[in-house]
């Protein structure tokens, strides 16, 4: 009879597997080259060590003060750490770069290339966060911005079910055949937040081109609530590897073999989820250039919070725009590269060099967190700071709610980084779409349910310490 302390004679490791192997083993009596044989078949994989070095990436970028300079530090640090996972082979980072989480962690900004491996961790939850581009021709804008603001849905949740758009049949029949996408809760959010913003850095954005003067809007999201469940769902499962295979992995930089069965699945489920948030932005265009009567000019779109694969490598774009036409499948036009809501998109082309491995900048990106921004502009009432920095536009946002965190002063300076896109060759400028106006979720958490009962409770708890304060200074009878 085979015992646990014959498989570690063996040199094998201990582990829950070791009940079934054996419980085989002794039923079907193996023993010699058979039982060899079959161990080989169930034996863990051997654990696999962090790189002994960091894997060298490019730095597209360079600080022009203080604060930014603290702020590049912290990616770099972040990205030695990181480059010391097992599956890296390739790394950069963009003008945009901002930190993304704790030390570790793929800033924004950042691309990874990682050998037969998908990371969860550095797609991020805002899985395929994209922007799409049509052009109107020569209609009013303010006429565009009216009738987007009467259709888009900015905010928590998805569309009440009379004003829900109808989800494809081809896209939920993909969500019905991928073990990642397929719970009634999937299928729920693929339904409710079709045609759904979110909130944070999303917007609508209403502009005129330098180059034809024509009409455009830009919208700006990701895959919401499913992409959110594929997340999750993935992490768990990378998570269930990083502890099997490679524990001095850092958690956030864990993997799924893109190999494994889970793999495969999950990269289809990616794919799915690309076919949902560009079905996302349609959805919306459509709508808008129906009720206009417009007619659609031109129209392309590309994410940058997603992965990409050539061959066995996966590059993983944090929030970086892909230019490498082997990366966009159904490509249709140049990339669109937003910096805040009073400077203007850029529209760009380009080519894969040594330093930007195929992608460009996202963005204008961050130097503050939105905390330490606000922290920053104390001094100044909200009304000042947006009367301030949206002179000249039509700046709106959804829920009445002024959010200093998306000015135009939370961001980078959105010349530097056009000065930084040039200097670095990472793409070729080729039009701007001058801002008109746009659209943003807004503070709508100012009036969220939580944040009304903990006021309350506070307020409370002043009312109390008032009341006990005048009782105390009442004079004894």
């Amino acid at each position: 009879m085979v015992t646990g302390k014959d498989l570690l004679n063996l040199g094998l490791p201990a582990g829950k597997w070791f009940k079934e192997a054996l419980e085989h083993i002794n039923t079907h009596a193996l023993a010699g080259d058979d039982l060899l044989a079959y161990l080989d078949t169930v034996k863990p994989a051997p654990i696999i060590p962090l790189l002994a070095a960091p894997v060298p990436f490019h730095e597209n970028i360079r600080a022009d003060t203080a604060v930014e300079q603290a702020n590049i530090d912290f990616v770099k640090q972040s990205m030695q750490l990181l480059m010391r996972t097992p599956t890296v082979v390739a790394g950069a980072i963009m003008p945009d770069a901002c930190p993304a989480g704790p030390l570790g962690t793929i800033p924004v900004g950042g691309i990874v290339v990682t050998r037969n491996a998908i990371h969860p961790g550095m797609h991020s939850a805002d899985i395929c966060c994209s922007v799409l581009l049509t052009n109107l021709g020569r209609v009013d804008p303010k006429s565009v911005l009216d009738t987007a603001q009467q259709l888009t849905h900015f905010g928590p949740g998805g569309r009440p079910a009379e004003r829900q758009f109808a989800l494809p049949a081809e896209i939920e029949a993909e969500f019905q055949d991928n073990p990642f996408l397929n719970s009634t809760r999937s299928l729920k959010f693929a339904r409710e937040h079709l045609g759904t913003q979110g909130d944070g850095n999303h917007f609508l954005y209403v502009g005129i081109s330098r180059n034809t003067g024509d009409t455009v809007m830009v919208t700006h999201h990701g895959s919401r609530g499913p992409g959110a469940a594929l997340y999750t769902q993935g992490m768990k499962v990378a998570e269930r590897y990083r502890q099997a295979i490679s524990p001095e992995t850092a958690p956030a930089n864990a993997w799924i073999p893109s190999e494994s069965e889970e793999g495969r699945h999950y990269w289809a489920a990616l794919q799915t989820i690309r076919k949902w948030t560009k079905q996302n932005h349609l959805c919306l265009h459509d709508a808008v250039v129906a009720q206009l009567g417009a007619a659609v000019q031109q129209r392309y779109w590309n994410e940058h919070n997603f992965v990409f694969r050539d061959g066995d490598l996966f590059y993983h774009a944090k929030g970086a725009t892909p230019l490498d036409s082997k990366f966009l499948p159904d490509i249709t036009g140049p990339r669109i590269i937003p910096l805040n809501m009073a400077q203007p998109i850029l529209i760009v082309e380009g080519s894969t060099t040594d330093n930007n491995l195929g992608f460009a900048p996202h963005g204008a990106g961050r130097n503050l967190s939105r905390t330490r921004h606000k922290y920053s502009k104390l001094g100044q009432t909200k009304e000042e700071l947006f009367a301030e920095e949206t002179q000249g536009i039509d700046a709106r946002f959804f829920f009445n709610r002024i959010d200093i965190s998306e000015l135009p002063s939370a961001y980078k300076d959105a010349e530097e980084v056009k000065r930084q896109i040039t200097s670095f060759r990472l793409a070729t400028i080729i039009d701007e779409i001058l801002p008109y106006g746009c659209i943003m979720a807004g503070d709508w958490e100012q009036d969220a349910p939580w944040r009304k009962k903990k006021l309350a409770k506070e307020a409370a708890r002043l009312a109390a310490q008032d009341s006990q304060a005048d009782c105390s200074a009442l004079p004894e009878a």
